[in-house]
C-alpha cells in the first residue's frame, strides 16, 4: 500500500510539474512590435545626440565611422560603465551594422529570464544579442574594444550561416 501511494504522488506531481518545467526551457521569438520599433528609435536618438552634443560627431551609418565613435564615446568617458541606457544604444547602432552586413532580421527573443531584442539569420536557431554586448561588459568593468566585441559577433555568425556558393564574399 505504501508503494502505491508514492506511486501514485510521484505521478501526481510529475503531471502537475510538467508544464511548469516544459515552460521553464522553453523560448519563442516574436516580431517586433510598434512599441518595440518607437523604443529603438528612442535609443538611437538618444546615442546619436549624445554623440554630437559632447563630441561634435555623428553616426552616419558606414561602419568605420560609427565603430570609431561609438569607442570613442566610452575612450573619453561619456558613457560610463554604469549608464546601462545609453550602453544599449551603443549596442543598438552596432547591431544595426550586423544586421546590414550579415542579412539579419531584429526580432524578440523571450525566455526564462525576459524578453530582448535579437538578431536571427532567416527562420535558423542562431541568435545575436547587440543591445547588451557593449552593456554587458562595460558593467563589470571589461574594456574590450567595440571593434574587436563586433568582429567576434560577426565571424560567430558567419560560422552558422550556411554557405551559399552563389553569394558574393563577405569580406
Amino acid at each position: 500500500m505504501p508503494s502505491l501511494i508514492r506511486a501514485l504522488a510521484i505521478t501526481l506531481l510529475l503531471i502537475l510539474c510538467s508544464p511548469a518545467l516544459a515552460t521553464d526551457l522553453q523560448s519563442r521569438v516574436e516580431q517586433l512590435s510598434k512599441l518595440d520599433l518607437t523604443y529603438m528609435e528612442q535609443q538611437r536618438q538618444l546615442i546619436q545626440e549624445l554623440a554630437g552634443q559632447r563630441l561634435g560627431r555623428y553616426f552616419n551609418g558606414t561602419l568605420d565611422n560609427d565603430l570609431a565613435l561609438l569607442q570613442e564615446l566610452l575612450d573619453k568617458r561619456v558613457v560610463k560603465g554604469s549608464q546601462t541606457r545609453e550602453l544599449q544604444a551603443m549596442g543598438l547602432i552596432m547591431g544595426e551594422h550586423l544586421q546590414r552586413e550579415l542579412g539579419l532580421n531584429w526580432v524578440i527573443y523571450v525566455d526564462k529570464v525576459g524578453r530582448t531584442r535579437a538578431l536571427r539569420y532567416r527562420e535558423g536557431d542562431h541568435y545575436l544579442f547587440p543591445m547588451t554586448m557593449i552593456a554587458r561588459r562595460r558593467e563589470v568593468g571589461n574594456e574590450e574594444p567595440v571593434i574587436a566585441i563586433y568582429a567576434r559577433a560577426r565571424d560567430k555568425m558567419l560560422r552558422s550561416i550556411p554557405a551559399n556558393p552563389y553569394a558574393p564574399a563577405l569580406d
